[in-house]
């Protein structure tokens, strides 16, 4: 009994061990797990980029709405700050928050000055707005909306706007969409129709963006742009033209442009030249090789001016190749539409090859030059306006107003997001008294209707006036040469959509169908 009672005792002792090390077990992975916490905790990428900011899963690029606290690129550094500050400002008084979505952090050198550029424009518009204009309220708060690259999140930033615009943050209007592609023309489908949030477009041409209730856009459209190019340009012969086209569907841009130039070709002897770019508008892809066997082609044929339907990365493929082309002899005209605004600041760019016979004319939204000369028309545009972006832009240098970066006006970008976020905000205003400065955004969704005769808005590109569908009436086209000797843009002349500038109330005819 005493044996069985002491093997009893052994095997009490020997489970109580066992439990008493499963015990310690427990307590060392506890404090492992803890310590493991604390390690991920402390090594773990940091997914919030800041307020109403985060990092996208794919990688190291920011995605969201900032109020200029964050900035989404060191380009947008010094910008950002004075953004910030100037928001700090505007919410001690009624205000609205007018939102720039674009995809803030290009890879590309001269996507990054494009954007620059663009956020320029719309603070320098904001600046104007709350310092220079008599304090009217509201005062205008600015909110950088970045989608991400290819504008990836930009269903979750639209919805995060919608969001601000039913909260005290008063979002009213958003800018911006600089790329007419398929991904633009649903977002700003899903902000003007689902969220019913007022947009105004920047250097968005394809027709088949819009029409919505509550859409606007200041740039003329691919159409209207071939139409003042033929306008301005009646001498050319259509036996001496041919079209150079990207065969791709899927890309608005191009297939407005396409069908454009088509249209202003009608009559040329040969089928145009046709060539496939990749999806992505700033890869290279392999399209060099086929303009230099392009080349060859156009070398054997009568062409002189060369109408190019494509992006901005494939043009300048183009206009290298031709450079070296091996018809030296033979002179020729490359014109194309507003996207190669950017070309001028690509770094790949043969300059050497445009002193080789080879021109590239392109219809701009706008040109410094435009309304400086002495047979600027009377109406359509108005130099004062260039005047006070001039001093404003001079006055961004240093502080209050600066400093926000060299702001450079030749290539339209910053012109063009000024004129963009000044069409907001005379939107806002005009629907606002004093009662209730901040309007609701169904009349702020209406006000383009009114954009026209006394209500145009006088724009540093020329006058905006919105037909019906809310599309520029008549719009200004400033071509545009680039110039190799000095590696800037030079001013051809203003060109005009229906032949000639708008009367003074510059309301589109009902022949438009508006």
């Amino acid at each position: 009994m005493t044996r069985f009672a002491g093997s009893g005792a052994r095997g009490r002792w020997r489970r109580s061990g066992r439990l008493a090390r499963a015990a310690a077990s427990v307590v060392v992975l506890a404090v492992l797990a803890a310590g493991g916490w604390l390690v991920y905790l402390t090594l773990r990428p940091d997914l919030s980029c800041g307020p109403g900011v985060r990092r996208a899963a794919e990688g190291a690029e920011c995605f969201g709405v900032s109020d200029g606290r964050h900035s989404f690129a060191r380009d947008l550094d010094a910008i950002s700050a004075r953004i910030a500050a100037q928001n700090a400002r505007a919410v001690r008084f009624p205000y609205v928050s007018i939102a720039l979505m674009l995809p803030m952090s290009p890879p590309e050198s001269f996507e990054r000055r494009k954007i620059l550029e663009q956020v320029q424009g719309a603070y320098l518009a904001q600046y104007a707005a709350n310092e220079k204009d008599n304090d009217k309220n509201p005062r205008i708060r600015l909110l950088l909306a970045s989608p991400g690259r290819d504008h990836a999140h930009w269903r979750a930033v639209a919805d995060d706007l919608a969001r601000r615009a039913a909260s005290a943050e008063n979002l009213r209007v958003v800018i911006g969409f600089d790329v007419s592609t398929a991904v633009t023309r649903e977002a700003i489908r899903h902000l003007t129709v689902e969220r019913r949030i007022p947009v105004v477009a920047g250097p968005v041409t394809a027709e088949n963006i819009g029409p919505h209730p509550g859409f606007a856009r200041i740039v003329p459209t691919t159409r209207d742009q071939a139409d003042a190019l033929a306008h301005f340009d009646q001498d050319t012969d259509p036996r001496t033209a041919l079209v150079v086209e990207d065969k791709r569907t899927d890309d608005d841009y191009i297939t407005s442009l396409r069908g454009a130039f088509r249209r202003l070709a009608r009559g040329a002897p040969r089928a145009p030249e046709i060539y496939e770019s990749p999806r992505n508008v700033n890869d290279d892809g392999n399209t060099s090789t086929v303009f230099g066997q392009m080349v060859n082609s156009i070398c054997g044929s009568r062409a002189k001016t060369l109408y190019f339907a494509g992006r901005p990365v494939q043009l300048r493929q183009f206009l290298n190749e031709l450079g070296h082309r091996p018809c030296a002899e033979k002179t020729y005209r490359v014109v194309t539409g507003s996207g190669a605004s950017t070309i001028i600041a690509d770094r790949k760019l043969d300059w050497p090859a445009l002193t080789r016979g080879v021109t590239l004319q392109y219809a701009a939204p706008a040109h410094p030059d435009a309304w400086s000369g002495p047979g600027r028309p009377a109406t359509g545009g108005s130099p004062a306006a260039f005047q006070a972006l001039t001093r404003l832009a001079r006055e961004a240098e240093r502080p209050p107003a600066g400093p926000v970066g060299p702001i450079v006006l030749t290539d339209s970008r910053t012109i063009i997001t000024y004129d963009a976020t000044t069409t907001a905000i005379q939107a806002v205003r005009a629907n606002a008294t004093q009662a209730q400065p901040v309007a609701p955004l169904d009349q702020i969704r209406n006000a383009w209707l009114r954009v026209r005769g006394p209500n145009k808005v006088v724009g540093v590109s020329g006058w905006i006036c919105l037909d019906n569908q809310g599309n520029p009436y008549d719009k200004a086209v400033a071509v545009v040469q680039l110039r190799p000797a000095t590696r800037d843009l030079g001013f051809v002349g203003l060109a005009w959509p229906r032949g000639a500038p708008p009367e003074s109330d510059c309301t589109a005819p009902t022949d438009d169908g508006t």
